[in-house]
């Protein structure tokens, strides 16, 4: 077993060692040591101490949640049968492990006991919010309950992790499973040629001629918004919404695990006291209750549905007289606004894209840390799961190293779609001094094509720039103390706050500007095709409000006064909340809730409303910039000081008044978002 990769805690992960077959043993193994070392606290009577008792519990839990990191994140980036089926083996047992933990009644005790024991008060205040946390977490893992009922809730605990991954898994597998071979490139016409080349690789890989398109971001959005072809526009839309529904494989189908999901989450809140799962989930949120939330979603979309009418009627009536188009179906939307844009404020994404190659973007974001931070960012090696992976260190003025990550940028199969920040490691201080913390960085953009470098989108430098924040927040916490520290602790609906604010960078001429180089001139962005972005900068921003007002209700309806067993569906549920707040209605064939990973799969359940209520807070925060110099280095230290670096050791509305000076409002997200109504409008 010295020789399993997965259980070598000495240093970065050895990707280029670990194979599936790892997987069990390095599991089974640290569940074993694990459940001795509890046994052995539990049974120990000392009175319990931080170093006698935290200290080594954390420490067991660390090791496995670091080889069970790495399991879950290779399965998520290079997902093959082998590991998938290791990954599936495994989850049960971790998920169990876990719900016993949180139900262990002599651990519960041992917390209860140092937090009313003399030293509780000597202790630093990260180290209290740790022992507050543990003691909120046991009553709500279910510790306090009766024994029939802890053996129910764990059982829905461990259902509830398979279900989980199985919905991601059918995603994936629905994703991959299409693909469109077009031989005749007429039929593609308005693609872009880099997306044209990136189409006809795909489909020489395969051994076909012509063009392979798929249902990946990087083909199928460019799809929506240049092809010609409506009827090509329709077949890709229509399959790209129907992933992991019945219109597919019964094995993919994604509706009897929202209807088993909801059902469960209903049953384990209940048996925490709560009357729903939206209650529960807001127990470790800056939020208190699900109407508080709902006020707050419809309040915005009272104030931003008037912007979203205005803008679907001006797209409406501009694809009725320049196109003859009567009546816009949802595959029209993102061709015809993008033909708007070009019109409106005479440029297209296409022609934006040719000036943010990977190789200036890059740099140009780590400048702007640096400069904010007085850092310096540079690549280094480390083993890695594919090769087009890279690593970088984050080192201060005197040299010393503040944190690594991995950046992974370019979508293919066998990997999850979207973008997204992991911790590999935290920062904590042991015996031996701190250890580096240490993030994954995902994307999923176009690979380059043609010998050149990967062209971004605007849009997707800010999506870069969002994750890079959300790495910011783990890597450069200050905090040695393992639960609190970087993202850990942290409201769910505060910790979209440093990735929201550093995409308001990516409309900085300052900042934009060094970061371009046209990739066949190499000229930089031109300032009056900069000046025109920012004009059409809150282009539909009303129409894309009301969309994510929508999923938000969806979500927090579905977990607060939604009944899975009654008759309505998720999807009536959907429709009624589309009257209430969209402008754009879907096809009835659209089955969104079936690829709805972020809250079936991922940690949003009850949450998504964190993005527009994270939002606030970073528009906010970034009115201070704004005041002082968007590239102001002592803003910058304090926003990293009163943010960045205190992670979950207070609470996130404490970290923002100690930045701002205030508690937030509404109205910096309203005015960067063009959502003020001026004088005669």
């Amino acid at each position: 077993m010295t020789m399993n990769p997965l259980l070598d805690f000495s240093g970065l992960p050895q990707f280029d060692k670990i194979k599936p077959e790892h997987v069990t043993p390095a599991v089974d193994t640290l569940l074993a040591e694990n459940r001795a070392q509890v046994a052995s606290l539990v049974a120990d009577a000392a009175p319990p101490t931080w170093d006698g008792f935290v200290e080594p519990l954390e420490d067991a839990n660390e090791r496995l949640s670091r080889a069970w990191g790495q399991v879950s994140h290779l399965n998520a980036v290079v997902n093959t049968p082998e590991l998938r089926e290791a990954y599936n083996a495994n989850l049960p047992k971790i998920t169990e492990y876990y719900a016993e933990l949180s139900q262990n009644l002599g651990l519960y005790q041992k917390f209860k006991t140092l937090r009313a024991s003399p030293e509780y008060e000597s202790l630093s205040r990260p180290r209290r919010k740790v022992i507050e946390n543990e003691l909120r977490d046991f009553r709500l893992g279910g510790a306090e309950l009766p024994e029939v009922k802890k053996a129910r809730f764990k059982a829905i605990q461990e259902e509830l992790a398979s279900l989980a991954a199985r919905f991601e898994e059918n995603l994936l597998d629905t994703t991959n499973a299409f693909a469109k071979y077009v031989e005749d490139e007429a039929e593609l016409a308005g693609l872009p040629a880099d997306v044209l080349q990136a189409a006809r690789e795909a489909a020489e890989r395969d051994d076909r001629s012509g063009y392979k398109l798929t249902l990946h971001a990087p083909s199928w959005l460019p799809v929506m918004q240049y092809a010609d072809n409506r009827a090509l526009r329709e077949e890709m839309y229509r399959a790209y919404v129907t992933r992991a529904s019945e219109f597919g494989p019964p094995e993919w189908d994604n509706t009897p695990l929202i209807t088993r999901i909801l059902k469960l989450r209903k049953e384990a809140a209940q048996l925490l006291g709560f009357s729903s799962y939206a209650e529960l989930s807001l127990a470790t949120k800056m939020a208190q209750t699900p109407g508080q939330v709902l006020d707050f979603l419809h309040e915005l979309a009272r104030r931003a549905k008037p912007f979203a009418e205005r803008d679907l009627a001006e797209l409406s009536r501009f694809a009725r007289e320049r196109f003859g188009m009567v009546e816009l179906k949802a595959w029209d939307i993102a061709y015809y606004s993008e033909k708007l844009r070009q019109e409106k404020y005479g440029f297209s994404d296409d022609e934006v894209k040719q000036y943010f190659p990977e190789t200036t973007v890059l740099p140009g974001m780590f400048r702007l840390v640096e400069t904010l931070y007085g850092l310096k960012i540079h690549a280094t090696h480390a083993p890695v799961w594919h090769k087009d992976v890279r690593f970088f260190n984050i080192t201060d003025r005197s040299g010393q190293l503040v944190g690594q990550f991995y950046l992974d940028l370019y979508a293919r199969n066998n990997k999850r779609g979207g973008a997204w920040m992991d911790d590999a490691i935290t920062r904590r201080r042991k015996a031996s001094g701190i250890q580096t913390p240490v993030a994954y960085l995902t994307c999923n953009f176009s690979a380059p094509v043609g010998g050149k470098p990967a062209l971004f989108t605007h849009d997707e430098v800010i999506t870069l720039f969002h994750e890079f924040g959300h790495g910011l927040h783990h890597l450069l916490t200050r905090v040695e103390e393992l639960g609190v520290s970087g993202i850990n602790g942290v409201e769910w609906d505060a910790v979209e706050l440093p990735s929201q604010f550093m995409e308001n960078f990516c409309w900085e001429w300052e900042v934009v500007e060094p970061m371009t180089r046209h990739v066949d001139s190499g000229a930089p962005l031109p300032r009056a095709l900069f000046d025109k972005m920012v004009a059409a900068k809150n282009f539909q921003s009303g129409m894309q409000t009301v969309r994510q007002i929508e999923f938000a209700l969806f979500d927090m309806h579905l977990h607060y006064d939604f009944d899975p067993d009654g008759s309505k569906t998720p999807l009536q549920l959907l429709e009624e909340i589309r009257r209430q707040v969209a402008v754009v209605f879907p096809p009835s064939y659209n089955r969104f809730p079936n690829n709805f990973s972020h809250i079936f799969a991922g940690g949003y359940a009850a949450g998504y409303y964190s993005y527009k209520w994270a939002e606030v807070l970073s528009a906010d925060a970034y009115s201070l910039f704004e005041e002082n110099g968007v590239l102001n280095p002592e803003v910058g230290h304090r926003f990293w000081s009163e943010i960045l670096g205190q992670g979950g050791s207070r609470s996130a509305l404490e970290s923002f008044v100690a930045f701002r000076g205030r508690e937030p409002t509404i109205d910096a997200l309203l005015r960067h978002s063009g959502m003020v109504e001026t004088q005669g409008t």
